[in-house]
């Protein structure tokens, strides 16, 4: 069985990371260690810790090769707790995904590999989101295909081992997405496409062994365009300034589409340095004032892949 996505990438952000400063790796490493609450887990800029900052907090330690059986231990009870609560999807693929790390860093066992049911009901709930456009939107309620929620829930199956059912309504319902320009858009009623949507498009290709890098050459052209004069990339052409998640799965899309000498990836790593906060961590944007786990794990993986693309 091929590695799923998620790990492959990780994997490969891990390789790029290596290869950054050992002062900087170091610096953030301490600040995503002192961001780890009394319950194991990691949260955003407010609220209690949930899943998805975990994960965000557990790759990024991860990639800098912090993970360790202290730090990871406490996350893998945090984990645990939350396997018999309900959560959301992106939760959902957030604690999967964190249950991954913990295994393959440390050995930590938070979904047993006998827990058939749990995978199941897993599966169970993404065949909710299904559309009748071959995509899957954000809740049951949905009608209409979301392009990231796709993503995710494709992810999603890998990470459970369970194949995806009707994976030729997944590619109709992408190809309904792309755009002349080369873009795709997050839902069918959107004006405009976004980098954003596009990697996850793209992503979703890859990860089901289903992408034509000769069909995406518009795709590559679209996103190259995106790169701003502060040297990131903006989310789409009608938001006026870079950001660090459009920067990371922007380039990260054009290395999957081999396509990274369309950009200035010099400008790209120069633009994802300064998004750092002094204390450690990184912010989003330009006008952003506080670092928080999720944009570090993107300025990191930024970092990463300019690294790679050296």
């Amino acid at each position: 069985m091929s590695i799923p996505y998620l790990q492959e990438l990780t994997l490969q952000l891990a390789i790029g990371a290596s290869q950054l400063d050992p002062s900087l790796r170091s610096r953030h490493a301490q600040w995503l260690l002192a961001q780890q609450r009394d319950d194991g887990g990691f949260a955003g800029r407010e609220g209690a810790s949930d899943p998805y900052y975990t994960a965000f907090a557990l790759r990024a330690l991860w990639i800098l090769d912090a993970l360790n059986a202290e730090n990871g231990s406490r996350a893998a009870h945090f984990l645990k707790q939350r396997l018999t609560r309900k959560e959301s999807i992106i939760d959902l693929i957030s604690l999967i995904f964190g249950s991954a790390i913990v295994e393959l860093a440390v050995g930590e066992v938070v979904i047993p590999d006998e827990d058939v049911d749990w995978r199941q009901n897993v599966s169970e709930l993404l065949s909710t989101l299904r559309t009748e456009d071959g995509g899957f939107a954000k809740t049951p309620e949905g009608r209409a295909g979301s392009t990231y929620q796709t993503f995710l829930s494709i992810l999603c199956y890998q990470l459970i081992e369970i194949p995806p059912p009707n994976i030729a309504g997944v590619e109709a319902f992408l190809e309904s997405q792309k755009q002349l320009e080369g873009g795709y858009l997050e839902i069918r009623a959107a004006k405009r496409p976004g980098v954003n949507p596009t990697a996850a498009a793209i992503g979703t290709l890859k990860a089901l062994g289903k992408l034509k890098h000769d069909e995406q050459q518009n795709t590559a052209e679209f996103l190259a365009e995106m790169q701003s004069d502060e040297g990131g990339f903006t989310a789409n052409t009608r938001i006026p300034f870079a950001d660090l998640l459009s920067s990371f799965t922007g380039l990260l899309t054009l290395s999957d589409l081999n396509s990274t000498p369309k950009v200035n990836t010099e400008a790209i790593n120069r633009y994802a340095l300064s998004m750092q906060s002094p204390e450690g961590g990184f912010v989003g944007f330009t006008l952003d004032q506080t670092a928080d786990v999720e944009y570090t794990f993107y300025g990191l993986a930024t970092l990463a892949l300019c690294q790679l693309c050296r």
